[in-house]
């Protein structure tokens, strides 16, 4: 599991959005060198904070899943 805080408003909505720089960035913080374009986003950047299931294709047949926590910060 990741965490990311971000800054939110008091409905939960971010005030910007998580992108594939900052999923990877969080994840070079634990030691993992993953690329941008390897993760993906099917909706878009997440806007909203909560836990949201995000796959990562490691390779053309390696899809590995990580839960992205998005937590508000105010």
């Amino acid at each position: 599991t990741l965490k990311i805080v971000a800054k939110a408003g008091e409905s939960g909505r971010l005030f910007g959005s998580v992108s594939t720089h900052d999923i990877a960035e969080a994840l070079a913080a634990q030691g993992f060198q993953v690329e941008k374009a390897s993760i993906r986003l099917p909706e878009g950047p997440l806007k909203t904070i909560g836990d949201t299931p995000v796959q990562i294709a490691l390779h053309t047949d390696v899809v590995a899943t990580v839960t992205v926590s998005v937590l508000g910060e105010q």
